[in-house]
């Protein structure tokens, strides 16, 4: 039987911006230039009073040693009212995360809002996100093909992993939207930072201002680190840990 999915038509209609407000390339590369620095990130946001801080604990990324940085991608699944066996006998796929693949920017991060216990993102969408040039991807839900998209150098951070497939359970309902994850607000264009401890949504506005306190501090973290290095009494080194 024939897979029906969402018509191109019905499909676009569920797209809120077709473009979405792009962050300077210069604030990216600089964000890539910390490294692996969540918890800085963490710091400064926190100084600042902005919330968008969520634990890989809870976001597990399925590539170890994995860091990516790069505007948001966003999708909003719900759940289908129809019961999965009747969906999956008509063969009927109410997913259009294909849609944002088709947006996306070559850098950007696939941010999706969405539903426990079933897969959000399989392997061939993984993969056909890698092609369009996506960094990876986050979200809050399940996901699957776990070997899939770890070879083709695809990262995800999920907070499940299932085989039960979402395109008879899911329906996406909105595209380049806004979305919340675990009460962190989510616009499309927000610069995502993911690594091994975390991730951190930054807002567009505030990008520049956290990127220059974030690099005083990880200057500072860094003379203090060659202090460690060259032996340096503890009651001798800067500030607290």
């Amino acid at each position: 039987m024939e897979e029906k999915k969402l018509t191109g038509k019905i499909a676009r209609e569920r797209i809120r911006l077709m473009e979405a407000p792009r962050p300077d390339p210069n604030l990216i590369e600089g964000f890539k230039e910390l490294g692996h620095a969540s918890g800085i990130l963490s710091d400064i946001m926190d100084e600042l009073g902005i919330a968008g801080v969520l634990p890989a604990s809870l976001y597990r990324p399925t590539i170890a040693d994995a860091c990516i940085v790069g505007p948001a991608l966003t999708v909003r699944n719900i759940m289908q009212r129809e019961h999965a066996y009747e969906t999956a006998r008509a063969h009927v796929n109410k997913m259009a995360e294909f849609e944002a693949h088709n947006l996306a920017h070559r850098g950007d991060v696939l941010v999706i809002a969405g539903v426990s216990g079933v897969s959000n993102i399989g392997g061939i969408s993984a993969q056909t996100g890698k092609r369009q040039g996506e960094a990876g991807a986050i979200v809050s839900g399940g996901i699957r093909d776990v070997d899939h998209s770890r070879s083709v150098g695809y990262p995800v951070w999920s907070t499940e992993i299932t085989p039960v497939t979402g395109k008879w359970r899911i329906e996406t309902v909105e595209i380049n939207g806004d979305i919340e994850l675990h009460g962190v607000r989510v616009s499309p264009g927000d610069i995502v930072f993911a690594d091994e401890t975390g991730i951190c949504f930054i807002p567009q506005a505030r990008a520049a201002e956290v990127l220059e306190l974030a690099r005083k501090k990880y200057e500072a973290e860094q003379r203090k680190c060659a202090l460690i290095d060259r032996g340096t009494p503890v009651s001798d080194l800067p500030g607290n840990a």
